[in-house]
């Protein structure tokens, strides 16, 4: 019996029986709850488990923080911000400034970076052992559903409930040659800066590494199986930022992949491609997707179901078909966002040991690309309103930003807002220039509450602003409505 269960029965069998009575005839367990994984989502879920009265234990066998701290989120925006230094530096001198010929240490980035990696684990750990959270730097396997095995010191832990948050890994096909390339996971830690550098893939991670080592120095070629970049987001946006990418050197090989590396003299790689192509390069970045962290996990041993792609199979409380064992995060593939993991690991928390169910909203999560310039998203992209919905408006508008005015500067930024035709309700929002990111942030905001275009256009702009276009653009730039025709029915200005 649940202690759920408990809570549920009659009043008459409640009389004289109390909680610890009925665990007392239940196997005994050494904590309620046991993690494993110590990424945003297994720390989110320990320490909110712990502060609702729960015995937590969490083991991790690299460095609290996972993916997001330690190689993804957190470094990758500070080398994002070192790049961008390259374009201010170029802007500060048709703005005036005098500056001497600056000069880029890629030593001292990797250590600065370094520097907040730590101070970030640290804080970490404190949050842990604040909320009464034990944990174990050790490697954790399921024995069966209700025992974790510690593989660094042998002990064997009996939890009531388990969680499984242990992310996902880089995914690497079979050719040639492929221990030669690096991945996200090493390419922070390189002791010397890649001059040239090919890159497999052209995902968010491809495109972020891509654009801030060309502005950092580097010689970028990316080598893309399809047809374009950034599958599965809008294809505006798709094309504003190969666009911007040409513009600003970087190679893209379309239709094409990596075939074959092979070591040549004085540390270079050779490259072929499928299609013939050769290249050399000083590292090539294999960039093609992650897999979920289930492998060698035990899950067989614990009967969890997991899906083709090894994600674990989990209903919308973050269940999975063990009643006791949970997963959150990006080793269940589902959104593999780091907020999306932090608020699953939330509610699972709350749901079960807070007696406060609740459940994870997954429409309209707004994300970014850390692009240069950047990509912010939140909704449907234009063919999937298409797909979903009658009536389409797209209201869209490219222009120069005015810093352009004094540097030159042919860069276009691209707004973009999907519309359902009948409602006139706020389907998605697709967004490619500076400050995507901090924009969307609040776009979603709109678009999760079914705001309008009424809504945008009765709003007051702010001038001069990127974001007075959002306001300002007044009439469709085109329409589709598949009751009367397929084509489009209307084209006309943004605003």
């Amino acid at each position: 019996m649940s202690d759920t269960d408990f809570v549920q029965a009659p009043s008459s069998v409640l009389t004289s029986v109390t909680l610890a009575s009925v665990r007392s005839h239940e196997p005994e367990f050494d904590v309620d709850l046991f993690v494993i994984g110590g990424g945003s989502g297994g720390v989110r879920a320990a320490r909110v488990a712990s502060e609702h009265g729960a015995k937590v234990m969490l083991a991790e066998e690299y460095r609290l923080g996972g993916t997001c701290v330690i190689r993804g989120c957190v470094p990758k925006k500070l080398f994002v911000y070192a790049s961008r230094f390259s374009d201010k530096f170029e802007d500060a001198a048709q703005f005036g400034w005098r500056l001497s010929v600056p000069r880029f240490d890629w030593p001292s980035l990797v250590a600065a970076k370094d520097r907040e990696i730590a101070r970030l684990e640290e804080v970490y750990s404190a949050s842990q052992a604040t909320a009464g959270v034990e944990v174990v730097r050790s490697r954790a396997i399921l024995e069966d559903a209700h025992t974790v095995h510690l593989l660094d010191d042998g002990r064997r832990v009996r939890a009531r409930t388990i969680l499984i948050a242990t992310g996902a890994r880089p995914e690497l096909p079979a050719f040639q040659g492929i221990e030669l390339g690096i991945t996200s996971n090493e390419i922070f830690d390189l002791k010397t800066f890649p001059r040239k550098l090919v890159i497999g893939g052209a995902g968010y991670v491809a495109m972020e590494f891509a654009g801030l080592f060309a502005a950092l120095g580097s010689d970028v070629t990316i080598v893309c199986r399809g047809s374009n970049v950034l599958g599965g987001f809008d294809e505006d946006v798709r094309q504003a930022v190969a666009a911007s990418y040409t513009n600003r050197g970087i190679k893209l090989m379309l239709s094409d992949s990596i075939a074959r590396l092979e070591q040549r003299e004085a540390a270079r790689i050779d490259v072929t491609t499928e299609q013939g192509g050769r290249l050399v390069a000083d590292q090539v970045l294999l960039a093609f997707g992650r897999a979920p962290n289930t492998t060698a996990l035990g899950l067989e041993r614990a009967g969890v179901r997991t899906g083709r792609d090894g994600a674990i199979i989990v209903d919308a409380n973050s269940r999975t078909n063990i009643a006791n064992i949970y997963a959150v995060g990006d080793v269940t593939n589902q959104f593999n966002l780091t907020p999306v993991a932090i608020r699953e690991g939330h509610a699972f928390a709350d749901s079960v040991f807070g007696k406060k169910a609740w459940q994870v909203d997954y429409s309209n999560v707004p994300t970014a690309v850390f692009s240069s310039p950047e990509i912010g998203t939140v909704g449907l992209t234009e063919l999937e309103a298409r797909a979903q919905y009658l009536a389409v408006d797209i209201y869209k508008v490219r222009f120069r930003p005015l810093t352009a005015a004094v540097t030159g500067d042919c860069e276009t930024s691209l707004l973009k807002i999907v519309v359902d035709g009948e409602s006139n309700r706020i389907l998605g929002i697709h967004i490619f220039t500076e400050e995507a990111s901090e924009m969307i942030q609040v776009l979603a905001i709109a678009v999760g509450s079914r705001a309008t275009m009424q809504h945008f256009m009765s709003v007051m702009a702010v001038h001069p602003t990127i974001g007075e276009e959002l306001v300002g653009m007044l009439t469709p730039t085109v329409r589709y409505d598949r009751r009367e025709s397929s084509a489009p029915l209307v084209a006309g200005a943004a605003h």
